[in-house]
């Protein structure tokens, strides 16, 4: 069974529906403070799995939207970056790439140590460590084909089911983790207990948006994906490949800081709104459309392996990377963030973030450093990790 766009889309909007329906009925939920697009996502994945092995009934969802949805939402994430902020990124900002890169170093390490553990080729052991947690389904998917080519016939599976368990176990444990952390440190973000005041800080009440600065704000939207897409032309020409995400988001920083050099401002109220909305569309459809099913394969050893990663990256963001950043409330969110693309994905980092923000306050420090690091430069530590640990001798 195919799904199309809409219904994708509609399946997806439903289930955000029903989740946030629970998540009010339910406290455990709530304090858990896990991002309503992941229960919603999970259970609508855990239904089809079990349609797939008791019904035989195979759903496929479309990812077109999915993509489009991924498009918007690091677009808005551009179109709210303030080079005047950037300065703000400095010293933290360096210590989240080092900390990023020793995670790196460490997942590796240990899903090797577990592979050879299980009797199984070091190469698998990079598959499960890195290449599923840190890079995600693409990532692992793209690497499971250089590792059948050398001869593991098992890689995909191997590599999909751990990226599969990676998203799901990170997703789920990044926003608990971090709401303890804060509830335990006392933390608090600098406007309050008002949660309102993620929007607009300071106020009390923030009025809606007008209809000329939403249709602005979707014309600069098209602009930036659009931009972003002649530049990937333009690097695919000179041979280097971008994520469409990171050029449609640098596009949109331009656009906003030009704006910003005119005296032309943009209201951020819109733009976050319609960040939020495209990064909950994507979630859910994302995590929805996961085979949880193909995580029979080397069941053992797969959760071995994601027991240990999930406790070495909490204490690497809580021990290393909290402490470093300086243990106040950015720092924490920050953290959550750390665990969110660590052990997931960059759209569940933001929604740790968001979720965390809506909580306990802003933190545009920490939503700033996470785009910079976790966007464009944990993907290109991540490949050069990758490949200085397949250069070894023994895990060729």
């Amino acid at each position: 069974m195919v799904i199309s766009d809409l219904g994708t889309f509609a399946l997806g909007l439903l289930a955000l529906l029903l989740a946030g329906a629970a998540m009010r009925r339910i406290p455990v939920l709530a304090r858990m403070n896990i991002p309503v697009p992941v229960i919603a996502g999970v259970t609508v994945a855990i239904f089809v799995g079990l349609l797939q092995r008791f019904a035989g009934v195979s759903v496929q969802f479309s990812a077109q939207l999915t993509d489009f949805f991924l498009l918007v939402f690091f677009t808005t994430v551009g179109l709210s970056a303030k080079f005047s902020a950037l300065r703000a990124g400095g010293k933290p900002l360096l210590i989240l790439c080092v900390v990023t890169v020793l995670l790196l170093v460490v997942q590796n390490a240990v899903g090797i140590a577990i592979a050879t553990a299980f009797d199984a080729h070091p190469f698998y052991g990079v598959l499960v460590g890195s290449v599923s947690f840190v890079g995600g389904p693409g990532t692992a998917a793209a690497w499971a084909k250089e590792a059948q080519a050398a001869g593991l016939q098992h890689a995909p599976e191997i590599a999909v089911g751990a990226a599969t368990l990676a998203v799901v176990v990170g997703a789920i444990v990044s926003g608990p983790v971090t709401d303890w952390l804060i509830r335990r440190k006392n933390l608090r973000g600098p406007t309050g207990d008002s949660p309102a005041s993620w929007v607009a800080p300071g106020k009390n009440s923030v009025s809606a948006p007008t209809i000329p600065m939403v249709m602005l704000v979707l014309l600069l939207i098209v602009t930036s994906v659009l931009a972003g897409a002649l530049v990937n032309q333009w690097a695919r020409a000179m041979g280097l490949m971008l994520p469409g995400f990171l050029t449609a988001m640098l596009a949109g920083a331009a656009i906003t800081n030009i704006g910003d050099a005119i005296g032309a401002k943009l209201d951020l109220v819109a733009v976050e709104r319609g960040g939020e909305i495209a990064l909950q569309a994507f979630l859910v459809m994302y995590l929805m459309s996961l085979k949880l099913w193909a995580l029979t394969a080397a069941f053992t050893p797969l959760v071995v392996n994601v027991a240990l990663q999930v406790v070495i990256t909490v204490m690497v963001g809580i021990v290393i990377l909290f402490r470093w950043l300086g243990k106040d409330y950015d720092a924490a969110v920050t953290m959550g963030g750390f665990l969110g693309f660590g052990l997931s994905s960059m759209p569940v980092a933001m929604a740790t973030m968001d979720s965390v923000a809506s909580r306990h306050g802003p933190s545009p420090k920490a939503f700033l450093l996470i785009a910079l690091a976790g966007s464009f430069f944990v993907d290109l530590a991540n490949a050069f990790v990758i490949k200085a640990f397949l250069s070894l001798p023994w895990l060729r």
